[in-house]
């Protein structure tokens, strides 16, 4: 039977609950069983009986299973379960939230802040290398590593045997094929690998810089020119980051791969990854704000020494220090410098932090010759840096495997050129070999360089006369100036670097990998130029202020007395001698 009357209309869908990201903390393991034997790998056992750490502690010991279950039951999705946190990371609506609260075994619900979504980088094509390898790029190669004592290392028989390194990236592409890497995939020392974007084993995706990154550690050229320190050691790669978005998923899977390295016996942790404006402010570069720091400080609690680049934002006005996890207290830095004027190259990120601790810590070259797919490239960014300090540590810890983790980080902080100098834009500077080789040729008395001279109204820095010759010169006590020194270079942020400018240089002798060179040219002498360096700190330590200065004179210096305050240290360095005043 037909009823008349309107048409009967449907009710509307109501609309989807909001769906947000949520960091859920757990209340205990009570319970819980665990075989560390069995869980962690001879490495990872090795290296913890090594430096005298317990086989496992609490931290080690999964969540509780009934636990998840409850909080997999209530939630839209579970996208990270971390034992070191004793917590789960999930997606979840408000109504599910409420929920979550009231399970318990749930000690607290805390959202992720909400900033908006900005593209880190535009998709595009993998960066390419060319097989033509000139003079001048040759020359980098070898300078690169001759930079931190590379031939004593070898000559010494140490290039990163027995180490196992992880490398956190965002993809590897080209890697396996290539030549630069022939060595370790024939020896079968990439031991292990995981994709924690897609959760796959296969890492060989999603970008090149992994692979530029790799070849800073482990790489050569087809002569046998090493591109990093440490060709010898094995590799854990593991791809955190996605290359055209930054999410707070990326550092879940930084956090993820920690463990994962942890398991799979990492000694050193190489992170060329930094998260800065997309998601925190200067004022959060605490080391202790953002997840991935804390996630770094819990590596290096495993006797993992975790290595990253300072950031490329130094000329960025908005944000020109440090990122995260590089705020991080126990990670060592590492920020750029220029092989044209050994100086801090000016797109690396300055420190301090900010809780005004020093950083970066030290400095390597920010411009490199790097693998990638197709051949070689001239590439530039503090990515670079950070690998190069990398294969360093991994030598000075083959040297001495009795270290701990942290008495490694002070030594490696102690060789370094500026020590016991330092300032926010080259830390303690560029560390040396044979300060780990042969200790005695860096250690001892040196005498004084400069003399400080208290006039009425300013302190005068002299350099000594017999510190003021310099090859074909002798400083004039006085010349028409005192230049400060630096340089212009932008590059995009870390993770991130694109080609650095070719050399423009006339009669460039181009080597080919199907035609190396027979016999090498020799190396340009590695001769650091006598700048003086300067800081005024407070009585705690922290800097007022820090220069450099291209020595042209003995006169140096002036600093006028009104400008010092009571407790203030001024600091010189003058060919590696550090010399100091302190107002009373």
């Amino acid at each position: 039977m037909l009823l008349g009357g309107p048409a009967l209309q449907a009710a509307p869908t109501p609309p989807a609950a909001p769906v947000a990201r949520y960091w859920v903390r757990l209340r205990h393991k009570a319970g819980v069983r665990f075989d560390p034997a069995t869980y962690f790998s001879p490495a990872a056992q090795a290296r913890r009986r090594r430096q005298r750490l317990p086989a496992a502690d609490s931290t080690d010991f999964p969540v509780r299973a009934d636990f998840l279950r409850q909080i997999r039951a209530t939630v839209d999705s579970v996208t990270l379960v971390s034992r070191w946190f004793n917590a789960v990371a999930c997606h979840a609506t408000p109504a599910q939230v409420a929920h979550l609260r009231q399970l318990p075994g749930v000690a607290s619900v805390e959202q992720w802040e909400r900033r908006p979504g900005l593209a880190a980088g535009q998709p595009g094509t993998a960066e390419r290398g060319t097989p033509t390898i000139s003079a001048d790029d040759r020359q980098l190669a070898r300078r690169q590593t001759a930079s931190l004592g590379g031939p004593l290392f070898q000559q010494a028989g140490l290039a990163g045997q027995g180490l196992r390194i992880a490398i956190f990236d965002v993809g590897f592409v080209g890697a396996v094929r290539h030549p630069a890497f022939e060595q370790v995939h024939r020896e079968k020392r990439v031991v292990a690998t995981y994709d924690f974007v897609r959760r796959s084993p296969n890492v060989f995706v999603g970008g090149t810089h992994g692979t530029e990154v790799f070849s800073c550690i482990a790489g050569r050229l087809p002569d046998g020119t090493p591109l990093g320190l440490a060709p010898q050691a094995e590799f854990l790669l593991a791809r955190t980051e996605r290359l055209t978005r930054e999410i707070y998923a990326e550092e879940e899977a930084w956090l993820a791969a920690a463990e994962w390295a942890d398991r799979n016996g990492a000694d050193i942790i190489n992170s060329s990854l930094g998260y800065t404006d997309r998601r925190y402010f200067p004022e959060q570069m605490n080391g202790h704000t953002s997840l991935v720091s804390r996630a770094a400080e819990m590596a290096v609690r495993k006797g993992i020494l975790v290595i990253n680049a300072a950031g490329n934002d130094g000329e960025d006005p908005d944000w020109h220090t440090i990122g995260t996890p590089a705020d991080a207290d126990s990670v060592l830095t590492v920020g750029g410098l220029d092989p044209d004027t050994y100086l801090h190259i000016d797109f690396s990120s300055y420190g301090p932090s900010a809780d005004q601790r020093l950083k970066p810590n030290v400095i390597a070259f920010g411009t490199v010759l790097a693998a990638a797919p197709g051949g070689y490239v001239r590439t530039q960014g503090t990515s670079f840096s950070s690998p190069l300090l990398v294969g360093f540590a991994a030598c000075a810890w083959q040297h001495n495997r009795s270290l701990t983790v942290m008495q490694l980080f002070k030594q490696l902080q102690a060789s370094a050129d500026l020590y016991p100098y330092f300032d926010y834009a080259h830390g303690y500077g560029l560390p040396r070999a044979s300060a780990f080789l042969d200790p005695k040729s860096t250690a001892g008395a040196a005498p004084p360089t400069v003399d400080f001279i208290r006039q009425d109204t300013v302190l005068a820095v002299l350099i000594r006369s017999e510190a003021a010759v310099i090859p074909a010169q002798v400083l004039p006590l006085y010349s028409d100036s005192v230049a400060l020194v630096g340089s212009a270079r932008k590059v995009p942020a870390v993770g991130r670097e694109e080609l650095a400018p070719p050399l423009k240089q006339q009669g460039e002798r181009q080597l080919t990998q199907s035609q190396p060179s027979q016999e090498p040219e020799p190396l340009v002498p590695l001769v650091r130029p006598g700048y003086l360096y300067w800081h005024v700190a407070d009585r705690r330590g922290v800097l007022r202020s820090y220069e450099v200065r291209e020595v042209t004179q003995r006169a140096v210096l002036q600093i006028p007395l009104r400008t010092l305050q009571s407790g203030d240290t001024v600091r010189v360095c003058y060919r590696g001698i550090t010399q100091s005043y302190s107002r009373p």
